[in-house]
């Protein structure tokens, strides 16, 4: 038997059961929805269900306020680390470009390296045959033949 991974933004808890997973009164978890806190996701039917990351949410709520947050807080708290997060994975996205750019730009850079150092070879070579052979102005070859003493 198969299993498939558990997503954590499906909505299944019944209200019932993510008020026991949170430890919050179900009256709490729809005071909550109503003020945008933590806003489950709706069946058919339109009743509410809440996946694992609004139970983590709710706990977190509960967390803030026994810590002396008022909901206002915490509503502004949830969004800033929502916000937080999209930033780190806009990051993640620009880090990964930056790094295929930059691995693009030095494979042009030992490309250009590579294609310059074939041009001054044979540049050199050129000018190697140049030496062993002068032309004069019509291109042709002057060669001077002078025998060796005895």
């Amino acid at each position: 038997m198969s299993q498939l991974p558990f997503d954590d933004d499906a909505p299944v808890y019944v209200i019932s059961i993510a008020a026991q997973l949170s430890g919050l009164h179900p009256q709490t978890l729809r005071q909550y929805d109503r003020l945008g806190i933590v806003s489950p996701g709706r069946s058919s039917g339109r009743g509410r269900r809440y996946s694992a990351r609004d139970i983590a949410a709710l706990r977190e709520v509960q967390r803030l306020t026994t810590d002396g947050v008022n909901l206002a807080g915490v509503k502004r708290i949830l969004e800033l680390e929502l916000q937080v997060g999209a930033l780190q994975a806009r990051v993640a996205e620009l880090s990964a470009e930056l790094e295929a750019v930059a691995a693009r730009v030095e494979s042009s850079a030992r490309q250009a390296a590579a294609d310059a150092a074939r041009q001054a070879a044979a540049e050199a070579a050129r000018a190697a045959r140049r030496d062993l052979v002068p032309f004069n102005r019509d291109g042709a070859a002057i060669v001077v033949w002078r025998p060796e003493p005895r």
